[in-house]
């Protein structure tokens, strides 16, 4: 009788750390930040330098360019996130930034002090106002009234336009208010003010929806609107703040493209941005089938379109060359975050190619599969499962419970 074969030795804490890691989709982002950056490197060398303006301190250099440029993205793409999140889409956040755009411009124009910050702070308001106030009509529309996010949102995307357009009687308005320009081109501790600001919101977003149970019911009403009602989760509540957040996010984004050269641009400010939230929300690991969700993935995703917009005007890629260059770079990302790719890469390994056996499978390795799925979600991602409270103590928990196990599988 022969002896057993001594097991194999299980891979080390960092080499499952390192698989982990890869399965991230916000670790494939990452990597493409760090591609474009090199590809820039190999053009300029000095591509990556930082200097010190003697003038006023502040630093410089196309890291704080990018930096700088990235805010508006950011803002939009956490609202885009919780709203995708629900199982929705906001598509008229671009018309919202033009909206807020308008009304802070033209508040600030028939204000007339140029150096007041009350005057600035009033104009901020009563932008951010008007733009909770068009998210919470989104809001309405989907919870309410019941119509599909794609079209309330459609909508409210070519309304808001108009509404910009009227507001400003259809010409560009340009203002003057030092402290209200302070906010795109100030610096602190030489680093754009826009940036900081948008890191802030960022950070207490990603806290207020991980460190309560906002995040986990949102991710409910995703998977199982029905479900989620019975476990005791009030959907129409929750679907209204979030499209007023979302709302206001874009006014924030707004406020942030109009204060860079103090004039707003009705058909040009915030033009295709819905298109950069909902790239940055997927590049993050977002779902777009509800669900699943990341801040951080979201905000990954949202640096990395900054840095490739950076990129092609640094290579002088041309404007009808443009889209297709970006569409590649997406592509490739998507792939990458691919589990059935990675799976299907990983078993024609352990076959040893098309001609190959069985081979075997390490033991951190994923099993190869058909199901496929964008890998794993972030730390900072919510995930509903059947132990979770609300869904294990109530007649919904067990049909949440199972919905959940079959997006996971379906995904």
């Amino acid at each position: 009788m022969s002896a057993p074969s001594p097991a194999a030795p299980a891979p080390s804490p960092v080499v499952v750390w390192l698989r982990d890691l890869i399965r991230k989709p916000f670790f494939w982002g990452i990597v493409a930040i760090v591609a474009l950056l090199l590809l820039n490197v190999v053009k300029d060398p000095a591509y990556l330098a930082i200097t010190v303006n003697p003038a006023n301190g502040n630093l410089v250099g196309n890291l704080i360019d990018i930096m700088r440029s990235s805010a508006p993205v950011l803002m939009i793409a956490v609202g885009m996130s919780l709203v995708i999140a629900t199982g929705g889409i906001d598509l008229s956040v671009g018309s919202v930034m033009a909206v807020a755009g308008a009304v802070s411009m033209e508040f600030l124009k028939y204000a007339g002090d140029s150096a007041s910050i009350g005057v600035a702070f009033s104009a901020l308001g009563l932008a951010l106002l008007v733009s909770a106030a068009v998210g919470a009509f989104n809001g309405f529309l989907v919870a309410y009234v019941g119509l599909q996010p794609f079209i309330s949102t459609l909508v409210m995307m070519l309304a808001g336009r108009g509404l910009a357009k009227v507001i400003t009687s259809g010409q560009n308005t340009a203002a003057s208010n030092e402290p209200f320009r302070w906010i795109a081109n100030g610096y602190v501790l030489g680093l754009p003010v826009v940036f900081l600001l948008a890191l802030v919101l960022v950070i207490a977003a990603g806290l207020v929806v991980r460190r309560s149970a906002l995040g986990l019911m949102i991710e409910a009403i995703g998977i199982n609107p029905r479900a989620s009602r019975m476990a005791g989760i009030q959907p129409k509540g929750l679907l209204l703040t979030v499209y007023i957040l979302s709302g206001l996010l874009a006014g924030v984004a707004g406020i942030f493209s109009v204060a860079t050269v103090m004039t707003v641009d009705v058909t040009r400010t915030g033009s295709q941005m819905e298109l950069d939230a909902i790239l940055a929300v997927v590049i993050g690991g977002t779902s777009l089938a509800g669900g699943k969700f990341s801040v951080g993935g979201a905000a990954i995703g949202a640096l990395l379109i900054a840095t490739l917009d950076k990129t092609v005007l640094f290579l002088g890629v041309s404007s009808s060359a443009t889209p297709a260059f970006k569409a590649i770079v997406i592509v490739v990302l998507c792939l990458l975050q691919s589990q059935r790719v990675r799976s299907w890469f990983t078993s024609r390994r352990a076959s040893g190619g098309p001609g190959g056996g069985a081979g075997t499978r390490s033991a951190g390795d994923p099993p190869p599969s058909g199901g496929g799925g964008d890998g794993g979600a972030d730390p900072g991602a919510h995930t509903v499962s059947s132990g979770d409270g609300a869904a294990a103590s109530s007649p919904g928990g067990a049909g949440l419970a199972s919905d959940v196990e079959a997006k996971e599988v379906a995904a």
